[in-house]
């Protein structure tokens, strides 16, 4: 019995390469052991590497901070009806710059450090290329967020890093108005922040894709905090992407507004370093 089981196994010795002929002649040997004799020898060998398995068993993982941080404003966006819609990293200087009012060899342009690939397409600057993306492609009304990464070429420290992530709102209607705009943030921050006594204020300022352009700040811990860049959506937008009418009951209008996902984690975990979010530091990861 025990040659035959020899003998029909015999094939499966070819897959056994061994250098030399001692070894080969070892391993046969101990292979024919194991598939006659091995039943309890093999129960013992599986409880072993059980064992050593369970002690090595890697850890479950979970969502980075960022990721939580993104789903949390998302979520309470989508509570007040807007919808999320995701857009590229590689964008084409079309939609990152022309179709939202910065022309080429416009001064606005420099605001921005710009990663230009090889083949005339870019890093995306922001998450406003959406946008137009958006509107391109879809019947008003409508309003929505964008989350996303975004890429700048600048120097990098405890506030500036040459990725982050942002999330970028639109809403276009009818009669839509500033103070559309200002309750959305509100809403927003208060209850991202989770304190419904939470003080907004908004500052003129200049973005080349809306008129009026305005700085949002909150009150934070005794001082102001600018905490995103809004305003209604310019007009020459709304041309480019064939929004616009001469007739007062048939005008489409509305606001734009983006958030620097990173800065709402920094304040909510009170980290004073944004390069943390992006190194591999273990004890950092798992504290979220």
């Amino acid at each position: 019995m025990k040659i035959g089981i020899l003998f029909f196994y015999l094939p499966l010795f070819k897959f056994i390469k061994i250098k030399r002929a001692k070894r080969r002649v070892f391993a046969c040997i101990e292979l024919v052991e194991w598939l006659v004799f091995g039943s309890k020898k093999c129960y013992n060998l599986n409880t072993n590497m059980s064992n050593k398995t369970a002690k090595n068993k890697p850890q479950r993982g979970h969502l980075h901070a960022l990721t939580q941080v993104t789903k949390e404003m998302t979520d309470i966006f989508e509570s007040m009806g807007f919808g999320v819609v995701l857009g590229p990293d590689v964008e084409t200087e079309h939609y990152n710059f022309d179709a939202l009012n910065i022309p080429k060899n416009h001064p606005a342009r420099d605001m921005w450090d710009t990663f230009w690939l090889k083949d005339g397409n870019l890093l995306r600057t922001h998450t406003s290329p959406m946008q137009a993306r958006y509107m391109e492609s879809n019947q008003p009304p409508y309003k929505i967020v964008v989350p996303g990464r975004c890429y700048r070429y600048e120097a990098t420290d405890s506030t500036h890093e040459v990725q982050f992530y942002q999330l970028e709102g639109l809403m276009i209607d009818k009669n839509i108005t500033m103070a559309n705009l200002k309750g959305t943030l509100e809403v927003f921050l208060r209850k991202l922040f989770g304190d419904d006594k939470i003080e907004v204020r908004f500052r003129p300022s200049y973005f080349p894709f809306v008129e009026p352009g305005l700085e949002v700040d909150m009150k934070w811990k005794g001082g102001w905090l600018e905490i995103a860049g809004a305003g209604m959506v310019h007009p020459q937008v709304l041309k480019n992407m064939k929004l616009d009418s001469s007739a007062k009951e048939e005008r489409w209008q509305g606001f734009a507004f983006g958030i620097g996902i990173d800065r709402v984690a920094m304040l909510k975990y009170k980290i004073e370093d944004i390069r943390l979010f992006y190194g591999s530091d273990m004890r950092f990861l798992k504290q979220f």
